[in-house]
């Protein structure tokens, strides 16, 4: 890397310092000493290659069963989805496509927006959304992931596109900063799904929208069963999972490991979230899939125009067929809504 290189990576969190504030007291931090430090608490933060290392722990008591420490040592170890050694922006952009939501996301979220990613993994998402104009931010508790985003970040100068470690029970942004926020199969891995739903809501500004993505209780039976053949032959019988064909070395490990030797994970259906809407003065949007009898989603489908959901006894057999179907993608649904 050049000596100009070098600075753009230091001074890349510069751009945004404006933005972010302390997790522990939400008070302004200032760079000093290569790194940053709050103004009034005065704890430092330091900043690994461009990345500020803002993760603050949880307040003890604040849960149960703080799983916070498991989960993070486990995507240490494994992160997840992790990229091959041939993947360039090329290469993302063709994967996204073939992924059909992602090419949507990319269609229809418009230029000039700020998008925030709360459990980006290895950044695979917001390097991708961020190749158009856009600024987007992604955060993790694991810094290993963080890394390999950056290094994909860097390596394909993506100007747009920035990474901070954060803990997203205590975030490092004010409330109402971002015109989109996207939780994509992290809040179920979380001590507690719904006050992890309910603090990454207030970050999405009036008008914006939220999206995340859930295990549902239903389309999750055959990743279950999965997982115990598994358990029980050693590991053996993966070609009971299709989604492991095709893929490099890097990335099928890490879709094992992530669906198959996860330490925490919970379920939910559609109809459990839509009942966490409107305490965080959210409505809602869409829903993948679809809850209304007949209702399919299409190629070219728009993300941001409200589609009344299905009734309760509509819902529910439409949710019970997931069993049989929803396990196509790991047994995962999407929740889109918006701020009121």
């Amino acid at each position: 890397m050049s000596l100009d290189q070098t600075k753009t990576v230091v001074e890349d969190y510069l751009r945004y310092l404006h933005l972010l504030v302390c997790p522990r007291c939400g008070s302004r931090p200032v760079a000093a000493n290569g790194g940053l430090e709050c103004q009034s608490c005065r704890v430092a933060f330091a900043v690994d290659n461009g990345i500020p290392l803002m993760f603050a722990p949880t307040d003890p008591g604040m849960f149960k069963r703080d799983v916070t420490a498991m989960v993070r040592a486990f995507y240490e170890e494994t992160p997840f989805p992790n990229y091959e050694d041939t993947d360039n922006v090329g290469s993302l952009i063709e994967k996204a496509r073939r992924g059909r939501f992602a090419h949507l996301l990319d269609q229809q979220l418009p230029f000039g927006i700020r998008v925030l990613e709360c459990g980006c993994g290895t950044g695979q998402l917001s390097n991708f959304l961020g190749i158009a104009h856009r600024t987007v931010f992604g955060t993790d508790i694991c810094l290993n992931s963080l890394r390999l985003a950056n290094n994909f970040k860097q390596s394909n100068q993506l100007q747009n596109v920035h990474f901070v470690q954060m803990n997203l029970f205590r975030p490092v942004f004010p409330e109402a900063s971002f015109d989109v926020v996207i939780s994509n199969g992290v809040l179920h891995s979380t001590s507690d799904t719904y006050k992890a739903f309910s603090t990454i809501a207030r970050l999405v500004k009036p008008g914006g929208y939220l999206i995340i993505g859930l295990y549902h209780t239903y389309g999750r039976l055959l990743t279950d069963f999965r997982r115990l053949a598994f358990r029980v032959t050693g590991n053996r019988l993966q070609f009971l999972d299709p989604r492991l064909k095709g893929l490099g070395a890097a990335r099928r490990a890490a879709w094992f490991a992530d669906q198959y030797k996860h330490p925490h994970e919970l379920k939910y259906t559609i109809g459990e979230i839509l009942r966490w809407l409107e305490p965080n003065r959210l409505r809602f949007v869409k829903s993948i899939p679809k809850t209304r009898i007949g209702s399919r989603f299409a190629a070219d489908e728009k993300l941001f125009e409200y589609e009344r959901p299905g009734r309760s006894l509509e819902r529910g057999l439409i949710e019970m067929a997931m069993t049989f179907t929803g396990h196509q993608e790991g047994g995962f649904f999407t929740v889109i809504s918006q701020r009121q």
